[in-house]
């Protein structure tokens, strides 16, 4: 069947709101997940997603929840932070509850870098990464994991400190919800809303994609909108919106990850709260580009609290069936899961903190 036998068709999401783009069968109604569209701001991909292999994918985290200034654990892997000048400590490194990370990719002599989230509040960021001399004049992109105020809390100076705007800014339409809460009894603790007029006139410039997108010369995958297939990651029972007077769940159908490939070792994929599920998403990230191995599995797994801490043992069951080199959690993993993981895979487990960089190499 050709490509004039299909048609594209935008999926409603919960009370309106766009869910994905979807390429279906024109004689029946049977999506075909490995072709979307970007609903704005690009080319459409079809097919199985060539992304790149690089020789090196460089994180680094400028927040975390946790930091350590004496740690003295550097490896060929791991650098933790120690901000010293002129052989003289400098102060600390912040942490806080939420999730940043600078991203680069190296292939041979060609380099790329970009953001991926930008914590909680609108210091921490900015701070640690004067703190550790980041230089962003090399950022070409960025990237919103979800719509949640952790993870864009200091995207305004960031992306106003970048020279060369406008910034490309990848996130998911759903992002931008309003009137999103916890629901706690009859108590409801709001959740700041994305702003994006606010975003743009500090230099983003809004990509609105529910597709994957390939971005910083090929070498970074945006999963957009991932597909939720367990049967224990169902998301956040608590988290609530209201859309003309009426409330819903909120499924986040927006949280998201990046996928980078390293050359003969596999996938390292990073999530920023892992709402849609940390196992659906490397499942997926394997779906789309067609590579099975996986290196690194890093992010937010949201399994802290009495809500979660009950799948935290299918979570790591579930990782361990994709045989990662290295697990990652940050964030909002928690500290009986990071404890768990870590008993029950001490050769593949590194301890993330605010301030480490990352380097795995081909």
């Amino acid at each position: 069947m050709g490509p004039s036998q299909h048609a594209l068709l935008i999926y409603p999401g919960v009370q309106g709101f766009p869910r994905r783009a979807e390429w279906v069968y024109a004689d029946k109604r049977e999506a075909s997940y490995g072709v979307y569209a970007r609903y704005e701001g690009g080319k459409s991909m079809s097919g199985q997603i060539d992304l790149r292999e690089v020789d090196q994918v460089e994180i680094l985290s400028l927040s975390d929840n946790y930091n350590d200034l004496i740690s003295m654990d550097s490896s060929e892997i791991v650098t933790r932070a120690v901000p010293v000048r002129d052989m003289e400590v400098k102060g600390s490194i912040l942490a806080e509850h939420g999730f940043s990370a600078v991203v680069k990719t190296v292939s041979g002599e060609e380099t790329h870098e970009l953001f991926f989230d930008f914590g909680l509040s609108d210091v921490a960021v900015p701070y640690n990464a004067d703190k550790l001399g980041v230089d962003l004049s090399g950022l070409e992109a960025a990237v919103l994991s979800h719509g949640h105020m952790d993870h864009f809390g200091a995207l305004i100076p960031m992306i106003a400190a970048i020279p060369g705007k406008p910034v490309p800014f990848y996130v998911h339409p759903c992002a931008f919800k309003e009137n999103r809460y916890l629901r706690v009894g009859d108590i409801r603790i709001k959740f700041p809303p994305a702003d994006r007029a606010a975003w743009e006139q500090a230099g983003a410039e809004i990509i609105e994609s529910a597709g994957p997108s390939l971005l910083a010369g090929d070498t970074v995958l945006f999963l957009g909108e991932i597909e939720r297939l367990t049967d224990f990651e169902k998301g956040m029972p608590n988290a609530y919106f209201e859309k003309d007077g009426e409330e819903s769940w909120d499924p986040i159908e927006e949280d998201s990850a990046i996928v980078m490939n390293l050359r003969g070792k596999g996938l390292v994929v990073l999530s920023g709260c892992s709402h849609s599920g940390i196992v659906n998403t490397v499942t997926y990230a394997r779906k789309v580009t067609g590579v099975d191995r996986v290196h690194v599995v890093m992010g937010g797994f949201h399994l802290t609290g009495p809500v979660f801490e009950p799948i935290i043992d299918k979570t790591i069951a579930g990782l361990q069936a994709f045989d990662p080199d290295y697990v990652v959690p940050t964030h909002c993993t928690g500290r009986k899961a990071v404890m768990a993981f870590e008993e029950a895979m001490p050769d593949n487990f590194i301890l993330n903190m605010a301030g480490t960089r990352l380097t795995f190499r081909a």
